[in-house]
């Protein structure tokens, strides 16, 4: 009988930053066809919102798969449960409008930028994951954002666009840093 080898750090690393390309490419589609459609939640902008957190849960099994045997393995699950309630929250708050979706964007932005903070803290050895606890530690106080946002005069989607192409961001740099730690491993 077989066994797998446990993933060595250059092997994770490698893994990761495949995955943070795929997540930098969706945010900046995502983004643009949101930014599109943000005016008011139709069809497709509320097939958006709901794939957005779906895409979120989709990346973190690939990535737990990836680093079963590194310590941030549970993180990613609480994350993958995190983003699946967002994902049904999301299809109630887009009956109701667009500042029930800011909420329930905004508590989801601000949970999963906590998990997010400690999952790069812990992968901090693995290089490249400074941007990862920035985008974390963002995607908290954009949350609280976009729950205040929700009680103003406009509330609008735009701002969730905004906040995708600026995680993608950071998922890019992580890829590129993570790139440098793989070939120097």
């Amino acid at each position: 009988m077989a066994t797998a080898a446990a993933p060595t750090a250059a092997g994770i690393a490698s893994a990761l930053r495949r995955l943070y390309v795929v997540r930098f490419a969706f945010a900046l589609v995502w983004a643009g066809l949101l930014f599109a459609t943000a005016s008011s939640i139709g069809l497709v902008s509320a097939a958006l919102l709901v794939l957005y957190p779906l895409f979120d849960v989709a990346a973190a099994i690939v990535d737990a798969r990836s680093s079963r045997a590194s310590r941030s393995a549970p993180g990613l699950y609480v994350n993958i449960v995190i983003s699946s309630l967002a994902a049904i929250g999301l299809v109630v708050a887009v009956t109701s409008g667009i500042p029930a979706v800011l909420r329930v964007w905004g508590i989801w932005a601000v949970v999963a930028g906590l998990v997010q903070l400690v999952v790069g803290v812990t992968r901090r050895k693995l290089g490249g994951q400074w941007a990862m606890i920035a985008s974390g530690a963002i995607s908290v106080l954009a949350g609280a954002s976009f729950f205040t946002q929700a009680s103003g005069d406009a509330p609008s989607l735009g701002s969730l666009a905004g906040y995708a192409v600026l995680g993608g961001i950071f998922f890019l740099v992580s890829a590129l840093r993570l790139g440098r730690a793989a070939t120097a491993n």
